[in-house]
């Protein structure tokens, strides 16, 4: 076992003012199992890339190990899988990625078709395991969930508790607790490592919250009472100094010195005071340093008389001949919360178009109320360029009421004024969440909204969408999203 050590560590990109770490401090065991959380845009995939020697910074980061980092970059995905799994790890022998895989539960005929034929899961899971047979790495496995569906994300998390030594950022709740043993966080003001998963470390946060923000009750009345006294202290001090000059025509000639010490000594309990109100101040600042604000966010949905949304009725979906899926049959009514679960491949994606009137080739009957209006968010973020006052332009809301949204979901304000090209992925689909939240819909239509989005504000997601109960249909593979909010499944 060795160890990687970040001393002093300080970054922050060229052309910016605000360093992304400053003077950071810790070790890391290599063999750890090591979950990686923390809010969008808060520096998770920038050390990463630190660890992997790609910018330039301050400290020093000393270990022995190699790194290794998925997604890993493949330069052409026509060659043979079994071709390029030699590419990844040109020393381990066929057999080897067999085994791997078989404890993936991957068919091993994808060894010898072209990588790009290969699902996204597929690619994922081959990879990754090619990547663990090389000597001497550590692997740096950078939100693997985002292309697997739910059975996927079962198998890569038994297949990693089966490994060691590598650092897994992750914002599915269940996934992390499968195949973590410890949990490194970046909140507001440092950054933080606990032995144990998700779980044990979020249960540790609330206490640690709790008692934070009980002290700050403490303290608030603390400062009142010295901010008063500090007040009544510095007026007796000013009304003794004054009586060093008497009162006109009273005849009466006082003790200067005297007084004047006795106002220099009331002046310095006066300042005395004050430093401790200013110390109490700091101390409350650092008390608070890490509690996340988790503002309630709130929907502007229209409240609509109709009952029944849309009808699905023995519709199946068809590309090229090829049949996607057959004969599904549902309804989607007001007050629904409707989960599309299933496989990757299996049409979940080309339903919610369906759904939302887009032209996709089907059989069957798609019945919709002629007065419904959908809010829809896409799985793709790609395609987001610009301003956030034109993206709010061009949907149709408020550039304010869009901005609120977002700084509820952890971003700051001084990301508004940046091209959406520099946003993060996880900060564009928030983007695409705020957006679709502000827009005055019946019906909420998500294809996968939860991909690169940070645990805490899934939870502010959830916590909306139970409180303002709106009819939605959506896909995603967090689970525990989906225990939480569903009220209906369809199982493609």
């Amino acid at each position: 076992m060795s160890q990687i050590n970040v001393k002093n560590l300080t970054f922050a990109y060229e052309g910016t003012y605000e360093n992304i770490f400053e003077n950071v401090n810790f070790q890391i065991d290599t063999d750890w199992k090591l979950g990686f959380t923390g809010r969008n845009g808060r520096g998770k995939t920038t050390f990463l890339n630190l660890l992997l020697g790609k910018h330039v910074y301050s400290g020093r980061i000393d270990t022995s190990v190699n790194f290794e980092y998925f997604p890993y970059d493949v330069r052409d995905e026509r060659v043979m899988t079994m071709t390029l799994l030699h590419e990844v790890c040109p020393t381990a022998d066929d057999w080897e990625f067999m085994k791997e895989l078989s404890l993936l539960e991957v068919d091993l005929a994808v060894l010898y078709r072209a990588f790009e034929t290969l699902s996204k899961g597929e690619q994922t899971k081959v990879l990754i395991a090619a990547m663990f047979l090389k000597q001497n790495a550590f692997m740096l496995i950078d939100e693997p969930t985002n292309h697997l569906d739910a059975a996927g994300r079962l198998k890569l998390g038994a297949y990693l508790k089966r490994k060691r030594g590598y650092i897994l950022v992750s914002h599915d709740r269940y996934f992390l607790d499968r195949c973590i043993d410890h949990l490194l966080s970046i909140n507001k003001t440092n950054i933080d490592i606990q032995k144990g998963n998700f779980s044990s470390w979020w249960r540790n946060k609330a206490l640690q919250d709790q008692y934070e923000r009980a002290s700050n009750e403490r303290l608030k009345g603390e400062i009142v009472r010295l901010t008063t006294a500090a007040a009544r202290t510095t007026g007796w001090s000013n009304a003794v100094e004054q009586t060093k000059y008497g009162t006109r025509n009273s005849g009466l000639r006082p003790d200067r010195g005297f007084i004047g010490h006795k106002s220099a000594k009331m002046m310095k309990r006066a300042k005395s005071i004050e430093a401790r109100r200013q110390n109490d101040i700091e101390s409350k600042a650092k008390l608070l340093k890490n509690i996340e604000t988790n503002e309630p966010l709130k929907l502007i949905d229209v409240k609509a008389d109709i009952h029944q949304f849309i009808r699905i009725a023995e519709v199946s979906v068809a590309y090229d001949d090829r049949e996607i899926f057959s004969n599904i049959s549902f309804e989607v009514n007001r007050g629904d919360r409707i989960a599309i679960i299933g496989k990757n491949g299996s049409g979940k994606s080309s339903l919610l178009k369906l759904m939302k009137g887009d032209k996709v080739p089907h059989q069957g009957l798609v019945t919709m109320h002629s007065q419904l209006i959908i809010s829809y968010v896409s799985q793709h973020t790609e395609w987001l360029c610009g301003s956030l006052a034109n993206y709010a332009e061009t949907i149709g809301v408020a550039e304010h009421l869009l901005n609120a949204m977002l700084n509820k979901l952890g971003i700051e304000s001084k990301q508004f004024e940046k091209s959406l090209e520099t946003f993060s992925a996880g900060q564009k689909k928030k983007v695409l969440i705020a957006g679709s939240l502000c827009q005055r819909a019946h019906l909420y239509i998500w294809d996968e909204p939860l991909n690169f989005i940070d645990v805490i504000s899934r939870m502010q997601i959830e916590a909306l969408l139970l409180e303002e109960k709106p009819t939605i249909v959506f896909v995603e593979h967090d689970s525990a999203f989906c225990e939480t909010i569903a009220t209906k499944t369809i199982a493609l």
